[in-house]
């Protein structure tokens, strides 16, 4: 093979090296770039107004190729300055001349094309990856968002149940708080309008067990329905109820659309009238009660004052008055109320046991035998009995009635309650504001990254040009030999 035909291989990146060790520039040639340099900003201050010229040194690094590029414009634009002999009279085109000569002495011009050849193969890669990695934080921010979208829907779902349960709209919690605890008195009914159906199952247990003691409570509802902590204590209806009023004290971010922050519910005394049957009659002369005819063979006993725990003052009878704790209902008072709650799951444990004990093989058992009449109660009337049962028991601690019975009677609740749902409003309000500013910030990147796209397109092909010109030059001095630069960059299709 003719050795013209061989091509001669130069890895782009080592371009510089290879020059130097071929004696084509000098080791120096930096120095001599530097007064290069020099005169080429002095001369960029006095340029003639050509378009191509504006084109060429727009955003450019002029270099050797340009200087030449520059020459051939001013030759039009200086033309009329040229004399006889070919020379020209204008200073704009002696300066580029003599920048032109300057670049050409010892090949400096192929020296500097060599490390603009080698920077620019570095740039490309690092705005590329430049760009992909604003790309990835484009990818971030928008992973960021989905996740800032599900804390929101998390929070505002997790309010919306606690809002649901207290039966609220949660936009004033404490015009809303107090109305819902005035209706507190309605889950009560409910329950003691369901209890009926234990009766059975209380029988039951009392008969089983035979201590007619068991289930006090339970036993007065079912008797009497939900009356007074002090009716249940006295064995007695009181003459007037003086129930304590609640107020809970909230702070301005704890209570929406309120300036005061603070919810008063108001005096929730209850002046009750009770109907004890009979007319009682009070005696004018020394206030005695009249119990009517009660009979001779019947015997009165008497019971001291400080016994029935009745005051007598000045003014007359001032006794029988529930106040305080006293005055809540048996399931509004929240001693009383778990004491309930602790009778049915009693009573429940109960019939979980006979249940277990019916379907199983013992029917000879002592157990068995020393109770008549258990055979009345099979596994179906028990299984009856323990629905009625879960019946009371969902009802009774249903999600509802837990938040409004601690409203009304825990003061460090409400406020607890009312934070909670007041700041989950305040993280959701952050959350969207966070949101708003990850959204600004993709724009941001976006634009950023669509900027670098023209930059890299715009490097890669001066790039090319210049290795293609520095190829060229190259060849010449090897009789046309082709001239091959290798390793530099490639065009992206997302360049």
């Amino acid at each position: 093979m003719n050795e013209q035909d061989i091509p001669i291989e130069i890895t782009a990146t080592k371009l510089l090296e290879w020059l130097e060790s071929r004696k084509i520039v000098s080791k120096n040639w930096q120095s001599q770039v530097r007064e290069i340099r020099s005169k080429i900003s002095n001369a960029l201050n006095d340029m003639p107004v050509h378009p191509e010229l504006v084109k060429l040194l727009s955003g450019s690094y002029i270099n050797y190729f340009h200087c030449l590029q520059i020459v051939d414009i001013l030759k039009t634009t200086e033309a009329d300055t040229k004399s006889l002999f070919g020379r020209y009279g204008s200073q704009r085109m002696n300066d580029w001349q003599g920048i032109v000569r300057s670049y050409e002495k010892d090949n400096v011009y192929l020296a500097e094309a060599g490390q603009i050849l080698q920077r620019q193969n570095v740039e490309v890669p690092g705005l590329r990856k430049q760009r992909n990695k604003i790309g990835q934080m484009i990818d971030d921010t928008e992973e960021r968002i989905k996740n800032l979208i599900r804390s929101e829907e998390h929070l505002l779902k997790e309010r919306q149940i606690i809002c649901q349960q207290l039966g609220i709209k949660g936009s004033n919690l404490k015009e809303e708080f107090t109305a819902r605890i005035k209706e507190l008195p309605t889950f009560y009914d409910e329950i003691v309008k369901a209890l009926p159906k234990l009766r059975k199952a209380v029988d039951y247990y009392l008969e089983f067990s035979a201590n007619s003691e068991f289930l006090p409570l339970l036993r007065h509802i079912l008797e009497y329905g939900n009356t007074t902590v002090y009716q249940f204590i006295y064995n007695e209806p009181p003459l007037s109820i003086e129930e304590p009023p609640i107020t809970v004290t909230l702070t301005d971010t704890e209570v929406s659309a309120d300036a005061d922050g603070e919810i008063d519910f108001g005096d929730l005394s209850v002046e009750a009238s009770i109907d004890f049957g009979e007319e009682i009659v009070l005696a004018e002369d020394d206030g005695a009660i009249d119990w009517g005819d009660v009979g001779e063979a019947e015997a009165i006993v008497n019971v001291s004052l400080e016994e029935s725990g009745i005051v007598v003052a000045d003014s007359g009878l001032d006794g029988g008055v529930a106040r305080g704790e006293e005055a809540f209902t048996v399931l509004d008072n929240p001693f009383h109320r778990d004491q309930f709650i602790d009778e049915v799951f009693e009573l429940q444990a109960f019939l979980l046991m006979r249940q277990y004990e019916l379907k199983s093989d013992q029917a000879n058992s002592f157990v068995f035998s020393i109770i008549e009449g258990n055979s009345k109660y099979d596994v179906e009337t028990v299984n009856e009995m323990l629905a009625c049962v879960q019946t009371i028991l969902t009802a009774t601690s249903s999600e509802a009635l837990e938040h409004l019975h601690r409203l009304k009677h825990s003061p460090k609740y409400a406020k607890i309650l009312a934070s909670k749902l007041q700041q989950q409003l305040l993280t959701v309000a952050k959350i969207r504001s966070t949101r708003e500013i990850n959204k600004e910030k993709i724009v941001t990147l976006g634009i950023e990254k669509e900027n670098i796209r023209p930059i890299i397109s715009k490097l890669i092909a001066s790039t090319k040009q210049l290795q293609q010109l520095i190829e060229k030059d190259i060849s010449k001095r090897y009789k046309g030999r082709n001239v091959i630069l290798y390793g530099g960059v490639e065009s992206d299709p997302m360049d």
